[in-house]
């Protein structure tokens, strides 16, 4: 049975709030667990399970999956979707809302996580699992477009961010696919695409997380100014300090906070902090 005459059967209602695409192509959900590295050994942890498709994708290859799903109007359909995959098992709860130590507890060790997230929610999710994750080997999400090209973002680009920098200090973002809004049922707005995090916490070792992220949300707290403007009003430091700190990694006093990569973020929160 299809996706659609699943969701017409069990009376459902797209929910705006959640922002509900789903993705029903058989293919394509295949070829983006495939992509996102997931082997027969692997636990899965999927956010937003939605009608099940992904879920189903990934159950196929993995030797487990769990997934998190906010709208518990999807219980019967999801009962359908998944009744051949014992390997499936869906949590209905708030995935924000819930600790990460529980989160990892459910999961027992390693995992990956797979995901096709709302645009409401993709950053505070990215970020629970690139800061507080210590079990997670990647992260393969299906975004929006325009969030895509932020999360793989070079320094200097227009669409180089805080979370560009916030991603790259312990993992390596890249885009492997876009995905035609007609793709999802219901069509949304924009188009889509595929960006896989691979995790590696040993990638700046030593670096002093803390220090480094604190700098990274100084640095963009406001775009039109000056490194050294942001870091003056967010360390409350005397400027020629601000400035001795910003020409000791090599940069002109007059540099923008978004013209800096992973590197110099890490060498610069190292001297701040001292």
């Amino acid at each position: 049975m299809q996706l659609k005459d699943v969701l017409i059967l069990n009376g459902f209602k797209f929910n705006k709030r959640y922002g509900q695409n789903f993705l029903t192509d058989k293919n394509l959900l295949s070829s983006i667990v495939e992509k996102a590295g997931v082997g027969k050994d692997d636990t899965v942890l999927e956010i937003g399970s939605g009608g099940g498709t992904l879920t189903s994708a990934i159950a196929e290859r993995a030797k487990r999956v769990v997934g998190f799903e906010i709208d518990k109007n999807l219980e019967p359909v999801l009962k359908t979707t998944l009744a051949d995959f014992p390997n499936a098992e869906i949590i209905f709860k708030d995935i924000m809302k819930a600790d990460m130590t529980e989160i990892e507890e459910i999961l027992g060790g390693e995992y990956r996580v797979v995901a096709n997230l709302p645009y409401y929610i993709t950053t505070p999710i990215l970020m629970k699992f690139v800061e507080e994750g210590s079990k997670v080997r990647s992260i393969c999400v299906t975004v929006q477009d325009e969030v895509a090209q932020r999360l793989c973002a070079q320094p200097g680009s227009a669409e180089y961010g805080a979370i560009t920098a916030g991603i790259d200090v312990v993992g390596n973002a890249k885009k492997i696919m876009k995905i035609d809004r007609k793709m999802f049922y219901p069509v949304p707005n924009v188009d889509s695409a595929v960006v896989n995090i691979e995790i590696d916490r040993k990638k700046y070792e030593g670096v002093d997380l803390k220090a480094y992220r604190d700098l990274v949300r100084a640095a963009f707290s406001s775009r039109r100014k000056t490194l050294v403007n942001n870091i003056i009003n967010s360390y409350k430091i005397p400027r020629q300090d601000a400035e001795r700190a910003v020409e000791a990694i090599g940069k002109d006093i007059m540099v923008r906070g978004e013209t800096l990569s992973t590197k110099d973020f890490v060498r610069l929160s190292e001297i701040l902090k001292k």
